[in-house]
């Protein structure tokens, strides 16, 4: 069975940056389960894999715009202290939930704390990098149809929403 769109696909993965650091990898015996086609992993990767087979090993260099877009600096913003609720110590490198203007919840940074002024970063960590990942195909298997539905996989009869 090759990689193809409403399959679910497991990999052992390294990323690392250009700077040949690790930034993630998945741990052993527990690879990453997606499904392919529905974009639950990021374009250059997920255009990668299509058409190889279990077992097959590969490196795959995504380049920002088909990984977590490029940099965008007016994603860097200051805003007064009161904005940000339920939270008495801000450090630099903190990740905070926030509300998106389309209503979904979003990831940003604390990029610095000036007395009552927080800048925070509203990038995705890894935007802007080229990344390197070193993937084995696991598995691959056919999507159920209530995974079809939900557009991810179900490990071990999970599927609570």
């Amino acid at each position: 069975m090759l990689i193809a769109a409403n399959e679910v696909v497991s990999i052992d993965y390294t990323l690392t940056n250009d700077a040949g650091e690790v930034l993630d990898e998945s741990a052993p015996g527990d690879p990453l389960v997606y499904l392919h086609g529905a974009g639950n992993i990021i374009p250059g990767l997920e255009n990668a894999l299509e058409g190889k087979a279990a077992g097959d090993q590969l490196s795959v260099v995504v380049e920002p715009e088909d990984g977590y877009g490029e940099y965008l600096p007016e994603l860097l913003t200051t805003v007064s202290r009161e904005v940000i609720q339920g939270v008495d110590d801000l450090t630099v490198g903190m990740q905070l939930q926030a509300e998106a203007p389309d209503g979904d919840v979003q990831i940003i940074t604390v990029a610095g704390v000036d007395g009552d002024e927080v800048t925070i970063d509203a990038n995705h960590e890894l935007a802007g990098q080229r990344l390197t990942f070193a993937i084995k195909v696991v598995d691959i298997r056919d999507a159920s149809a209530e995974e079809l539905v939900h557009g991810h996989p179900h490990e071990d009869g999970d599927h609570q929403h």
